[in-house]
């Protein structure tokens, strides 16, 4: 059987604690999950491996053709207002028969904001 032709990256930060990428590991693995058909991986910005370019490059040498990089951001901060955008132009460059798209930050899509919502409200108790 063919590997997946599509992939979805989630990219996030990166923090100097290992323990901190543990939620990012879990939403991968829920994300992973839910798509069976589809290679799902981490990425870090900085201070963490593997990063955007590693992940990518490898996905293209399974012989991925689609990918989706998904922010796990909360807003659209310096990182993904000018970090993000020479990224993804540099693995347009480096792999041009690649599909890569590029979605908005987690935190600013409206159920996800719906469900910090929740969590916020019943933290009262």
């Amino acid at each position: 059987m063919a590997p997946p032709n599509k992939a979805l990256v989630l990219f996030a930060h990166g923090a100097r604690a290992a323990s901190w990428a543990a939620p990012f590991e879990r939403l991968r693995e829920l994300s992973a999950a839910r798509l069976p058909d589809c290679m799902v991986r981490l990425a870090f910005l900085e201070l963490m491996e593997p990063r955007l370019p590693e992940t990518v490059a490898q996905l293209v040498a399974e012989g991925v053709g689609e990918v989706t990089i998904v922010p796990v951001f909360l807003g659209q901060g310096g990182h993904l207002l000018r970090d993000l955008p020479l990224l993804a132009e540099g693995l347009r460059a480096a792999h041009p028969g690649l599909k890569l798209t590029v979605v908005g930050a987690v935190g600013e899509d409206p159920q996800v904001l719906a469900a910090m919502t929740d969590y916020c409200v019943r933290s009262l108790g």
